[in-house]
């Protein structure tokens, strides 16, 4: 099995969403960037008396459209291990299934960085 190291949740980027190195000492970091805080700045100041909570994260049509494909893709996936189990398919099969499984769902993660 993968060791504890590869199952802690990376940090992200609060405002493109590209994983964060690690922060060493203090605070953990939010942006990778100077340019991501003054982005993410310029959005809360912008967003200040609309109704648009400040953490909101706006996808377009199309960006939403595609997390929604992908989510089908991992669901598709997941299924697809379960009918192996149940129809006892032997453990290679399965781990390829699963290998599939985790690449559609690292996919997945990296999907706020390329929202539109």
């Amino acid at each position: 099995m993968s060791s504890a190291t590869s199952r802690t949740r990376p940090q992200h980027c609060h405002w493109c969403g590209r994983e964060l190195g690690e922060s060493g000492t203090g605070r953990p970091r939010k942006y990778c960037s100077p340019s991501c805080k003054q982005r993410a700045y310029e959005q809360r100041k912008n967003l200040t008396g609309t109704g648009i909570p400040a953490d909101a994260v706006i996808y377009s049509a199309s960006s939403a459209n595609q997390l929604l494909d992908e989510l089908f893709e991992l669901r598709c996936a997941a299924e697809d291990i379960q009918t192996a189990v149940s129809e006892g398919e032997d453990a290679a099969s399965i781990s390829e299934l699963a290998t599939e499984l985790v690449d559609i769902a690292r996919r997945i993660e990296k999907l706020r960085g390329q929202a539109e």
